[in-house]
């Protein structure tokens, strides 16, 4: 855990050399509110992703399987419910098993490095791939051919693309924000490199 935290930026505080995004004597009281309210917008933006995922899940099992799919933007966009045990585009479906313990993986991380969370950004960035994430494990968890094995529920259906859904594009979004943060040089920590 200690290597993950160390290769996206969030050196334990107490610890980090002076001048090296080291806080202030006494600035402890003061961040401790900031880095609660950062924990909140994390599990915020996560629940939301989680239950928008959840919910169109169940409206597409429940009125789109075994049904037509449902054409939005001519040929360019349609709903079509389909079932995908492997990864992105299809990929691995013999590996449904590895895919949940990446994603329980991924959970745990997350709520690891919450603790030590002082950047907004990095907030609704992990924010979103922690909704993503458990978008996709409840699936695998959950639904058949059986636990660890349950294949995904993917709807949205782009012309000659993979077809996804919201939980995957949480995880993308919050992907694409995490590397243009760290391109920026920001770290959850709240510390900025300029390097």
């Amino acid at each position: 855990m200690a290597e993950a935290e160390r290769i996206i930026g969030t050196p334990d505080i107490p610890d980090a050399p002076e001048g090296a995004g080291a806080r202030a004597p006494g600035a402890g009281a003061t961040e401790a509110p900031r880095r609660r309210r950062r924990m909140a917008v994390l599990f915020a933006v996560a629940a939301l992703a989680y239950v928008l995922d959840l919910v169109s899940k169940l409206a597409v099992v429940a009125k789109l399987e075994h049904h037509a799919p449902i054409r939005i933007v001519g040929d360019w966009l349609r709903l079509e419910a389909i079932r995908n045990a492997g990864a992105a585009f299809g990929f691995g479906q013999a590996f449904t098993v590895i895919f949940t313990l990446i994603a329980a993986a991924v959970i745990v991380v997350i709520a690891r490095l919450a603790r030590k969370l002082y950047s907004l950004p990095w907030a609704i960035a992990l924010g979103l791939l922690l909704g993503g994430a458990l978008g996709n494990l409840t699936d695998r968890l959950f639904r058949s051919p059986g636990v660890f094995k349950g294949a995904v529920v993917d709807f949205i259906a782009p012309k000659g693309f993979a077809v996804f859904n919201l939980a995957d594009s949480a995880i993308v979004c919050g992907g694409i924000l995490i590397v243009l943060l760290s391109f920026r040089g920001l770290d959850p920590d709240g510390t900025v490199h300029k390097d």
